[in-house]
């Protein structure tokens, strides 16, 4: 197996300032009655009107095994791991969303106002429902904080993704069309949250594969695995990046699946990345 060591890009667009984003700024949703705690269950956020999805308790099989010719090194040996139980966003965090925290004065505005094709990306309305992007690993922590939560660890990340079973990616084992997710330069760039219902994890997390990479808790190791605890891994002390999940629009199949571990400075910002968290 081959080290997965860069995440794909496309193109370099260059940096500018941006001004404060204003888009559906104007309203925070008030928090739904608390739901039955069945996996899958739904609540909205409070804070940033995040549609909430529960994860519960038990154990799920995390990696891939030796004998999968998709692995990249550092995604093996696949072991069970038990992690509580835990909400995480059903979907990436959108540009409206990032706008509340930066008028709030709890995040940094974007430090780019296009995205890959959109000269008017950030405070557009058309692209509201968009994914925030251009966020480094402490801007999406930073909103986590604000949102009431914290990035999911890899762990979390991972059992949202595929469930229990194994799962390769979140709809199952079938392999990946433009019909379950934004992958492989098939849209050009990104694509509203939630536009793949198909795509959806066991629990009815969307956007899992595809779309934009999301940042994680953990430091990149690629020994990790062989001596994770088997009981809430929260990842190393410190490492070569920070870890990336998910692929994105502009990846290849074989690195949406949910067992890939990108990676990258946490000071790294791109056109391809953002984030979504847990709670």
């Amino acid at each position: 197996m081959v080290s997965l060591a860069l995440l794909a890009t496309c193109g370099t667009p260059s940096a500018t300032p941006t001004d404060l984003p204003t888009t559906g700024a104007d309203s925070i949703p008030a928090p739904t009655a608390s739901p039955s705690l069945d996996a899958g269950a739904a609540q909205v956020a409070a804070i940033d009107g995040m549609v909430l999805v529960y994860i519960p308790m038990g154990e799920f099989l995390m990696g891939s095994t030796d004998s999968d010719s998709n692995a990249y090194a550092g995604e093996s040996p696949q072991q069970r791991i038990y992690l509580d139980a835990f909400w995480i966003d059903q979907t990436e965090v959108t540009n409206t969303m990032y706008a509340r925290c930066v008028q709030a004065g709890a995040c940094q505005p974007s430090a780019q106002t296009k995205s890959y094709t959109r000269e008017a990306y950030y405070g557009t309305p058309q692209y509201a429902n968009y994914p925030a992007i251009f966020v480094t690993w402490f801007d999406a922590q930073a909103y986590c904080q604000w949102a009431g939560g914290q990035l999911p660890t890899e762990a979390q990340w991972e059992k949202a993704a595929r469930g229990t079973d194994g799962w390769v990616y979140p709809w199952g084992m079938a392999e990946p069309d433009r019909n379950l997710l934004n992958f492989n330069l098939q849209v050009g760039d990104t694509t509203e949250v939630g536009r793949y219902p198909g795509g959806a994890s066991p629990y009815g997390v969307l956007d899992m594969a595809g779309n934009a990479w999301e940042w994680v808790a953990d430091w990149y190791d690629p020994n990790y695995y062989v001596r994770s605890p088997q009981r809430n891994p929260t990842g190393p002390d410190h490492g070569l990046g920070r870890v990336m999940k998910g692929g994105s629009w502009n990846v290849a199949g074989r690195n949406v699946r949910a067992a890939v571990r990108g990676r990258r400075t946490p000071d790294y910002r791109y056109d391809n990345v953002g984030f979504r968290c847990a709670r």
